[in-house]
This record gives C-alpha cells, structure tokens and sequence, in this order.
C-alpha cells in the first residue's frame, strides 16, 4: 500500500484550496489543462485533490448530477461493513436467497453467489432492467458461475436487491447512514436518488446515485485514505484492498479490445499489463461512468481526480478525453 503524509488533510465543510507548486505541480500547465477541457472535452467538472487539499479545479463542483456506473463502486463499498459482520454472506447463492426473474432462472445460474455478482463472474444472462453494459455476452447456460468475466448490468442490479435484501436497508439510505453523513458530503440531495429501470424486462431495477463533484472527491478521498476519514475508519482498510486488487485480470477482462484495466470488485484497476501503464499509476483504480464520470485514486501521487459530464447537458466524454486530461495532469508534475 502507498506511504501516506504522516498527518493528513481532510475537507471540513469544504474543500482548502492549495497553489499547485506546494504538491510539485505547474500553475501554467493546469492553465493549460484548463483550456483543453474547455476545447477538447465535454467535461462539465473537474478537480484534482492532492493531500486532502483542491489544486486544480474547473466548471461545476456544486452542481448534482447523474453519475451513471460510478454506482456500482459506490455500492462496492458499502458491502464491506455488512461481509465483515456476518450479515452478507458472500458465499451464499442466488438460489439460496430465492432470487429470480422474468422468465425464470436456470438451475445452473441459481448457483451464482454474491462474490460472483459483485466481480461481474456470475454466469448469469438474463437481461437486465437498464442498457449499458455488455452486449454481445454469452448464451444463457453457457458458462458455469466463477470462471468468466462479463460486464454484466444483471449482476449489479441483483447486487443492488441482495443488499437490501440482506440489510433490511434501503440503497440510498444505507449510504447516507453509513457512508455519505460520516465524510461530510457538502451538496446530498436524497430526493434526486431513485431507482429505475424496465421492470418488464428485469424484476431488478439499477439504483442510481447522483452527486456533485466535490462530493464525488470526497468518496473518492475516503478510498484513498484507506477508508479512514479523519481518524474514523468508515470502511475497514482489509475491505477497502480487497474491492481494489483483481477479481479477474487484464486477459480476463480485455480478451479482445485491449484496455488499461483488470478489474475488481466493481472497481476498475490500473493494469501494469497494459502497454499504456506508467510508474505513477501503480496501484491506482478509477469508477468508471456513462457519458464521462470518473472517480481515479492514484496512491502513488496521494491523489484523486474527478472527472464529471452532466448529461442534462446532453454532453459526453470518450474515455479517450478522460486519459488526456489524465495524461495532462501527470505532465503537470514539476
């Protein structure tokens, strides 16, 4: 794990702001970034958090949006309090929880467990109540549970239904009571958190959050920190590494369009197997969003960068967008 400040900063009700040059970066070169989120993305916000202080900022930070499968991380988090006290039971199976779906499952995809759903591993292939993920998967029946990874909306739908059902709590309260009250969220609104999805098509509907981009840098701090918030430990740090080392590797994931990441538990995770890798990405990892959203923690540089699309805007940023202004940010380095 990476070598921390002896005393860290954390935000009280907002974030300190801080001149790059105190953390070793260029003023004129976040300048310079500035102008190419302005002229060459659709991003609407983004900022750069370095020792739990704001050295680089642009557009919207206050502004509440959707964060699209950002959620999915988020939920990842949230699962470590309940696994590490016996009330979710990872090992437990889809069948054994009685759940199922439109048209029935196969006995076979009833033996998925919750480790399975969480690491997108459960061989299961039902449609899924929301567009977004995989399309070309694999027949139904076709892969045993465990051995194949897919990004699959379906497992992190029924991920979404075992917690609740598990924890008697409702998603978005459950983050709120666990989570979001404990690091100070600054801009929680929890009328604009609400599940959706075609019901016809999936009992399982997505639980979709929504934030601002300065709190999307507090959850993103908290990761960093290990799950520490100012000498509280909210997630356990054992819980934290566990949902950020592979469940399935860079081969697993990428068997044919070659990206960056391996994966892990609904976390992507910045693959030393990638042609692209650089020293200062060692063990970092990125929630990753529709549209532009982004949640990067970078240990190695004690940093988090967020990058946010608002698609009320209708406005969307490439992947591709997002690794410039990553790649900007580590040229910013003095």
């Amino acid at each position: 794990m990476a070598q921390f400040p002896v005393n860290p900063k954390f935000p009280e009700e907002k974030w300190d702001r801080a001149k790059a040059e105190k953390y070793g970066y260029n003023t004129d070169r976040f300048k310079s970034l500035s102008n190419y989120i302005t002229g060459s993305t659709r991003f609407t916000g983004v900022m750069v958090i370095v020792n739990g202080e704001d050295i680089f900022h642009y557009g919207s930070l206050d502004r509440i949006s959707y964060i699209a499968s950002c959620r999915k991380s988020i939920i990842s988090m949230m699962y470590g309090k309940y696994v590490e006290d016996g009330t979710i039971d990872l090992g437990k199976t889809v069948g054994e929880l009685g759940i199922d779906d439109i048209g029935g499952l196969l006995p076979s995809e009833k033996e998925a467990t919750i480790q399975d759903l969480i690491t997108a591993r459960s061989g299961v292939y039902h449609p899924a109540s929301n567009a977004g993920d995989t399309k070309d998967k694999p027949e139904r029946g076709s892969k045993k549970h465990g051995e194949y990874y897919i990004y699959n909306n379906w497992d992190f739908n029924v991920a979404g239904t075992v917690f609740e059902q598990l924890t008697g709590k409702n998603i978005f309260d459950a983050f709120w009571q666990d989570i979001g009250s404990r690091i100070g969220l600054q801009d929680w609104n929890r009328e604009r958190h609400k599940k959706s999805g075609d019901l016809t098509v999936s009992i399982h509907p997505a639980y979709h959050f929504h934030f601002s981009t300065r709190d999307m840098a507090r959850i993103g701090y908290l990761m960093l920190r290990e799950g520490n918030w100012d000498g509280e430990q909210v997630i356990s740090k054992e819980w934290v590494k566990r949902i950020t080392s592979p469940a399935s590797t860079y081969e697993e994931v990428n068997p044919k369009d070659k990206g960056r990441y391996s994966y892990g538990y609904m976390w992507w995770l910045f693959d030393p197997a990638s042609p692209d890798f650089v020293p200062e990405l060692e063990g970092a990892y990125t929630a990753r969003g529709a549209m532009g959203q982004y949640i990067t923690v970078i240990p190695k540089l004690d940093m988090v960068l967020v990058c946010k699309t608002e698609a009320i805007f209708k406005r969307r940023s490439t992947h591709k967008m997002y690794l410039n202004v990553l790649q900007r940010i580590l040229e910013a380095r003095l």
